[in-house]
């Protein structure tokens, strides 16, 4: 009986631990947390706001549907349609180079504002927020501004080159001069969002860099040229990224001021797709546009990262 008692008292215990463990593995597989609820809705929002429009944009694309009419499919009809469009290609042309104009002369006159301003002088911090007041102000506000500014006759431009003896100029007027006009707006409404970003990799530069460049007898270009451009290279990246996002979906200035005129002299993508959706209510062939629209802004978004990549320091061989 002595030998019994023990055997069973370890058999009880035995049971009672198994019991004990899967209590406690049932109660924590009940208080597991659940953050369905949580994503749940953000799911949801997305599904709305991004990928429904552009399902519903992709199917749109393959059929030929014209407001106040029957709807029917089309395949591939509109994107054949595109490759034959002259007008399109004409857009396409006017989108690159409003791009490139709005992009490089933002960078070069941010990247020597930055460099202005990162110097000490009496009142920099004034002249600071003096500079970046255009970027506070809206894209139509400013685009009203400066279309009063613009006119032949009663604009301030004009007034100001007769004091000099310039004749006047038609500025957005004319189909020769009206995508450097709109540059000339988008230039001086982001060349301080550039500036700051700038300015923000210049203040994290160190400074022994440049005293030893100093005493071993470096100018200022090569201090510039060796020291200072390759270390704000990622924040020049940066500030490309944003200012090629921005200008290639650029809409509002160039609506409000010429609405893609004069003719279809300053129309781009944006204002075609818009025109042929809203104005002509293709919305089939409009839907067509944008989606190849979007593989352009993909195609280019790759190469912006692509260099963005290569411009990052490499802590491997820093080290």
């Amino acid at each position: 009986m002595s030998t019994i008692a023990p055997e069973r008292t370890g058999v009880t215990t035995k049971r009672s631990g198994a019991t004990t463990q899967a209590i406690e593995e049932s109660q924590s597989v009940r208080l597991a947390p659940n953050y369905w609820p949580f994503v749940v809705p953000a799911l949801v929002v997305v599904s709305a706001v991004i990928v429904f429009p552009w399902a519903f944009t992709l199917w749109m694309s393959v059929n030929r549907w014209t407001l106040g009419q029957s709807r029917s499919f089309a395949g591939m009809e509109n994107y054949l349609r595109l490759a034959s469009d002259p007008r399109f290609w004409e857009s396409l042309v006017h989108t690159l180079t409003y791009t490139s104009l709005s992009v490089a002369a933002p960078m070069l006159l941010g990247t020597v504002a930055a460099l202005i301003f990162d110097a000490r002088f009496p009142l920099r911090g004034l002249l600071r927020g003096v500079f970046v007041m255009p970027m506070m102000a809206t894209p139509v506000a400013v685009a009203l501004v400066w279309t009063m500014m613009f006119h032949p006759q009663l604009g301030v431009l004009n007034y100001l080159l007769s004091l000099v003896g310039i004749p006047a100029q038609e500025w957005i007027f004319n189909a020769n001069t009206v995508i450097p006009s709109l540059v000339a707006v988008e230039t001086w409404q982001w060349t301080p969002l550039v500036m700051l970003i700038v300015l923000g990799g210049l203040a994290s530069v160190p400074r022994e860099p440049f005293e030893s460049a100093e005493i071993d007898g470096a100018n200022a270009w090569q201090q510039f040229r060796y020291l200072t451009l390759p270390m704000i290279a990622p924040f020049l990246m940066i500030a490309l990224i944003i200012r090629t996002i921005d200008a290639l979906k650029s809409f509002d200035i160039i609506y409000a001021m010429t609405q893609g005129g004069p003719g279809t002299a300053s129309e781009t993508i944006n204002i075609y797709l818009y025109n042929t959706a809203f104005s002509y209510y293709d919305i089939g062939y409009g839907s067509a546009m944008a989606v190849v629209f979007f593989i352009v802004i993909v195609a280019l978004s790759f190469i912006l990262l692509m260099l963005r990549q290569r411009s990052q320091w490499n802590d491997a061989e820093g080290k």
